[in-house]
């Protein structure tokens, strides 16, 4: 073999040597629901029962993975979503969720909804390794990465929304006798807990609680207007807080009343209660509202406005669930972008925990995502508003209701 072709030849090895080794390193690691083209997302949210008006957060997720789809994927993979309804149930919860897990084998359960359910699920999650993903409820212990690895919310925690209210009672009505209607399970008691934190023991409150199986509250309205209390908090879900608002109106009862962020929605809420009844209603919010002039040339919105147009056209503007929905399907579609060719569990625990200023294209300005190895709360700011004519009307700064601040 002549000296040339000897280099040549040499040459080839080396660079055949180094083409193996950036291939061992480039390779492509995969758990379980994950392949070289697809990724199973797996799903639970009331498509049926007491909190049915959550339905739409799925359809509409599903909705935002198709356009993802359409578009190519995400690194060239398509994205395979299972949605199951769990009636807003626990047991069914479990149930279904054992069926994404075991028999779908899903990569992931993403932003399944409601806070007793996800309390149903955690344990089994955090044993299988299978992340819970931005899950749907504000409920402040899905921020607990030292006991909970596996689980992460996305919202803001129901604690900081009532920590907000109560800062703001203080200062504008300092004098209040205050009545607050709540859902007797994990999602009111936390909420709950977050305004007598506010109040650091300056108001005392009139606590009422319903359960999620009474066809009505109609009777806890009349209840509590009895005590002459002039501000309602309702820490109620869709179908509930609908008609607290709607029987006030009725005993005219004239209290202020806040509506939890869970409940704001125009379409699904007020709409329902009658507009006529639900004037000066205050809440907050950490979203924008598609039903608002201000955001129709808004970038985001814009887009926003554009998807449903071509992929969810039956999709209500009014109803937030549906600006939700977006919000977290874009939120998923990130972290699977930064996880590259490593779709494994823990990678995508690991760049979920590693978002840094993400906003989605429907967060109000100001409100960023930002998580780390130790904060699992991706959402910790809100804008306090009241409702005028057929929107809500921002006031005030964003606030944070983080601890401390």
């Amino acid at each position: 073999m002549s000296a040339t072709r000897r280099t040549v030849a040499f040459g080839a090895a080396v660079a055949a040597f180094v083409f193996t080794s950036t291939t061992a390193l480039a390779q492509k690691k995969y758990d379980t629901g994950a392949t070289d083209k697809e990724i199973k997302i797996g799903h639970i949210v009331p498509y049926s029962g007491p909190a049915s008006a959550y339905g739409v957060i799925g359809k509409t997720e599903e909705a935002y993975f198709k356009m993802i789809n359409d578009n190519g994927g995400i690194n060239g993979r398509k994205i395979s979503f299972v949605s199951y309804d769990d009636a807003y149930s626990p047991p069914k919860a479990v149930e279904q969720v054992r069926k994404l897990v075991e028999s779908d084998e899903v990569l992931v359960v993403f932003n399944p909804l409601g806070t007793p359910s996800n309390s149903a699920i955690q344990k089994y999650l955090n044993a299988k390794k299978v992340p819970q993903l931005f899950v749907a409820t504000g409920a402040t212990k899905w921020n607990d990465p030292k006991h909970f690895p596996w689980t992460i919310g996305w919202q803001p925690s129901y604690q900081s929304e009532g920590r907000i209210y109560a800062k703001y009672l203080m200062k504008e009505k300092p004098d209040a006798k205050i009545a607050v209607l709540y859902q007797n399970d994990d999602f009111g008691k936390d909420y709950l807990k977050g305004l007598k934190d506010g109040f650091e023991g300056k108001a005392s409150l009139i606590e009422e609680s319903y359960e999620v199986s009474e066809p009505t509250i109609d009777s806890h309205i009349v209840k509590l207007k009895a005590t002459g209390a002039d501000v309602l908090i309702s820490i109620t879900t869709p179908k509930f807080a609908a008609q607290a608002i709607k029987k006030a109106a009725e005993i005219d009862w004239k209290a202020l009343q806040i509506v939890a962020n869970v409940s704001a929605s125009v379409g699904s809420v007020l709409k329902p209660a009658g507009f006529e009844n639900s004037q000066g209603l205050l809440s907050a919010a950490y979203a924008k509202d598609a039903s608002d002039p201000q955001w129709q040339n808004d970038p985001g919105m814009q887009k926003f406005f554009a998807f449903l147009d071509k992929y969810y056209p039956e999709g209500d503007r009014l109803n937030s669930s549906v600006v939700y929905g977006y919000g977290a399907a874009q939120t998923l579609a990130k972290i699977l972008e930064m996880c590259g060719d490593d779709l494994t569990r823990a990678n995508i625990m690991k760049q979920a925990a590693n978002l840094k200023d993400f906003t989605p294209d429907t967060l109000l300005p100001g409100v960023k995502i930002n998580t780390s190895a130790t904060d699992f709360a991706p959402i910790e700011q809100l804008q306090m508003m009241r409702f005028k004519g057929e929107k809500w009307d921002l006031f005030g700064d964003v606030i944070s209701g983080e601890v401390g601040h």
